[in-house]
């Protein structure tokens, strides 16, 4: 009786002090304190959200980009089956790059675990010549061509759609990036299993390369798709969606993470590429034929020189001066920003919004060429050009913002620089990995180059917009007219000239106005981004600064 009274004596003083001593911790490190808080709990939402994707969402572990939350329909880049997923970004291949991201940041299994199935999702769909098509379709190639002879065909703005070769695409870094997660995902624990398919990939990219350094649309080639006399434009080098350069990309990715010197020489001729395939005005096309001639490609796309792809291929040749030393990158560079001055709009046509230069340039006359629509659907409808710039294209735009001021900036600094300064930092220098381990260790492999600011009170919103079940839902999702059947011959009509949609038997997508809440991968992906950086930064520095920036 007396030594329990005595032990109770003692733990309430044994608490006093306990009590005493927290609130003067609490006192003096209150800021980290929150700090680890808040890191906890944002590893929590991100571990909630992700069982949610992959538990409830994915397909064999695939995604498409958006669902309703019925899942009664989904969307890629167009309307899904159920038994499809969607390659391109915010598909399969980014959420696998986002799940060893997050496994990166917090060490959890659970996300390593959903690469892998990302990856095995890939694998599945990955063709026999070692590349992949836009989407993935567990049901076979039967229900595919189905779905391209449906839902594909009657997209009337979507015309990489409304064939069915069976062949592969570069088209928006489709087989690029899931070769760059396969490479990715192998490196992260040194698998063995994920190489053959990886060296299976590399190949393909490898014998797709034309001889003179560029690539194909589609690999293997086909030419036998021909729509209102126009053709096939898939066999032709192609600069469009970055195709060349993504390809280029990787394989110096390759060379820096695999050591193999063999990349190298496609490395150089598609570096090289750039420099024979420039006009003598400077400007580029974004696609040429066989021939290296300006090409045109999907209808409301002419055959015509682009600013953008000047600009971008321009800012390429500097890059190129700096993995190099080699000065034959700069040399005509000043002809690049010389035609982009040439073309720019006069002030009463550019926009409010910046855009000062129109989308597509005459080749022969260097004047602006403007494309329209008219009709209703796919079947009866279609473009044409002129040079008047009213009741422009919605979906593609007219006119676009060139910053030559950048591009002057860069070429005189990038130009100044010694051969030593320009290429210090050269992913074809295996110098620089020295002292820094492997270069598997050294270079990180993903993708994603999105500016991400982040703060607490953007954390502590993404963690509050978790819902019940564990999702977090957004509006405004890129939707489509369920399919119904082909387009019917209406009144010519200029209705549709500048909507993203045509009428009910169009099946392109437009974005849904409505309040209608959505899954969305996109959305899941941003908000995981906002916390991995939070932790990320959080681990690696004991407290987080008020922006970082995702890499």
């Amino acid at each position: 009786m007396s030594s329990a009274r005595c032990v109770k004596i003692l733990s309430q003083s044994e608490m006093k002090s306990h009590i005493l001593l927290c609130l003067l911790l609490s006192f003096c490190h209150p800021a980290m304190t929150q700090e680890q808080k808040l890191t906890k709990d944002a590893e929590q939402i991100m571990l909630k959200a992700t069982r949610y994707m992959v538990e409830n969402v994915s397909t064999n572990g695939g995604y498409l980009w958006y669902y309703l939350p019925d899942f009664s329909r989904q969307w890629g880049e167009m309307e899904a089956y159920k038994t499809m997923i969607w390659l391109q970004h915010p598909g399969t291949i980014s959420m696998g790059h986002l799940f060893i991201d997050a496994y990166r940041a917090t060490g959890n299994p659970y996300y390593y675990q959903a690469a892998e199935k990302a990856a095995n999702a890939l694998i599945w769909g990955q063709s026999n010549q070692g590349g992949w098509n836009y989407m993935i379709d567990f049901a076979g190639d039967r229900s595919l061509k189905k779905w391209y002879s449906t839902i594909g065909k009657n997209g009337w703005r979507l015309e990489e759609f409304q064939h069915y070769y069976g062949n592969s695409t570069f088209d928006d870094d489709v087989t690029s990036d899931a070769a760059r997660f396969l490479l990715r995902i192998y490196l992260e624990k040194m698998d063995p299993a994920y190489k053959p398919v990886l060296d299976k990939a590399i190949d393909f990219i490898l014998k797709s390369q034309y001889p003179n350094g560029g690539w194909p649309q589609r690999y293997p080639l086909r030419y036998d798709f021909n729509k209102q006399n126009h053709p096939d434009y898939t066999s032709y080098y192609t600069f469009n969606d970055d195709v060349i350069w993504e390809n280029v990309h990787f394989l110096v990715q390759c060379y820096l993470t695999l050591g193999d010197e063999r990349f190298l020489d496609p490395i150089y001729r598609g570096m090289n590429f750039y420099l024979i395939s420039q006009d003598g005005c400077g400007a580029w096309g974004q696609q040429l034929d066989l021939n290296m001639q300006t090409a045109g490609a999907r209808t409301y796309e002419p055959a015509a020189f682009m600013p953008s792809t000047t600009f971008t291929n321009a800012m390429l040749l500097l890059k190129f001066y700096q993995y190099t030393g080699d000065r034959k990158f700069l040399a005509r560079v000043p002809d690049a920003i010389r035609w982009l001055e040439e073309t720019r709009l006069p002030e009463h046509q550019t926009t409010d919004d910046g855009r000062t230069h129109p989308t597509f340039i005459d080749p022969q006359t260097n004047k602006p060429i403007y494309v329209h629509r008219r009709g209703s659907n796919v079947i009866f409808g279609e473009y044409y050009t002129n040079d008047n710039d009213q009741n422009l294209l919605s979906h593609y735009g007219g006119k676009c913002h060139i910053s030559i001021e950048l591009l002057k900036k860069e070429y005189e600094r990038i130009s100044n620089l010694s051969t030593e300064e320009a290429t210090k930092d050269s992913p074809l220098r295996t110098s620089i990995f020295e002292g820094n381990g492997t270069p598997q260790s050294y270079y990180d492999l993903n993708r994603q180059q999105l500016m991400m600011p982040v703060n607490d009170e953007m954390v502590r919103e993404v963690i509050e917009a978790l819902d019940e079940q564990h999702r977090w839902l957004s509006k405004h999702a890129f939707i489509s007219n369920p399919y119904v059947g082909d387009g019917t011959k209406q009144e010519q009509t200029d209705r549709y000239a500048s909507t993203h949609v045509g009428d009910e038997t169009d099946t392109s997508p437009y974005r849904d106005p409505s309040d209608q809440l959505y899954i969305s991968t996109g959305e899941y992906i941003r908000n995981m981004k906002i916390l991995i950086n939070f932790i990320t930064v959080s681990k690696s520095t004991g407290e987080q600064p008020k922006s970082v920036v995702w890499h």
